[in-house]
This record gives structure tokens, sequence and C-alpha cells, in this order.
């Protein structure tokens, strides 16, 4: 992927269209599975008439967000370097904050060789997965206080 630095003197981009072509740069990638909207979707660019998740342009000097689900295919930390040069030379230098949301694990659909979920019997039963994606153990409640540590 060839990307165009954008001149410091270069006149600012509308903010929509400017997000559009970094959600276009950053898909394009190969080692990238989708755009993610990171905890509860915060990192979006609102649009007209649609919102646009998991870039945030926001307004000159602010960082540009990402938040990204990854295959693991290729290094994480060489995959980030990549897409945050090639996001911040599409916008003008910009620093670029990136979050890697997830990742997908080709081929890797449980722990089980057959495919099968694991039984509630052996000790790993979940709820289903909250909004951000984060698996509560069977028994709390979304919203209640759960002690993590001595």
């Amino acid at each position: 992927m060839t990307v165009t630095p954008t001149p410091p003197d270069a006149p600012v981009a509308d903010p929509s269209e400017l997000a559009q072509l970094v959600a276009d740069a950053v898909v394009a990638h190969p080692a990238v599975a989708r755009l993610d909207g990171g905890a509860f979707g915060a990192i979006a660019t609102f649009l007209p008439g649609r919102r646009l998740v998991g870039v945030h342009v926001g307004r000159p000097g602010e960082p540009v967000e990402l938040a990204v689900v990854l295959r693991l295919d290729r290094p994480i930390p060489g995959v980030v370097a990549t897409l945050r040069t090639t996001v911040s030379a599409l916008c003008g230098g910009a620093p670029v904050d990136i979050t890697v949301s997830d990742v997908d694990v080709p081929g890797h659909e449980s722990d089980d060789p057959e495919g099968a979920a694991p039984s509630a019997s052996a000790g790993t039963a979940t709820t289903p997965p909250g909004r951000a994606g984060v698996r509560r153990p069977a028994g709390v409640t979304p919203g209640t206080s759960v002690e993590i540590g001595p």
C-alpha cells in the first residue's frame, strides 16, 4: 500500500471525508479483520446520516483514534506501527492512538478440537459476552460490584 503524506500547509480536509479515507486505508491492511468501536462503542465519527465505527477524527491537533480487530497472522506491534504511520501520513502528521480490541485466531472456534462448546460441568460456564466483549463468570450480574484481588 502506498500512501502519499499530506503536506503540512495543505488545506484541512473535511473530517467526514478524512475519517472515511482513514477507515478505507485501515481495512485495506491484510492483518486487519475489521474496525471496532472499542469499549462501549466510543470510538466513532458521526457522519451525515450514519456513524463510522472504529475511527474518530477530531479537531486539528487532536489524535486520530482507531479501534481494530486484527488477524493473528502477523506480529501485532508491527501491524500497529504500520497502521500508525499510514494514518498519520493521511492526517498531516497527526498523532494516532490505536486500540487492538480483539484478535481473530484462524480456525479457532473453541478449545475443543471437535469444535463442541465446553460443557457447564467442566467449570467453564460463562454468561454471554457483555457489550464490550467481556465474558463474566457465571452468576455475576452486569452492574454489580465484583472484588478482584486480595
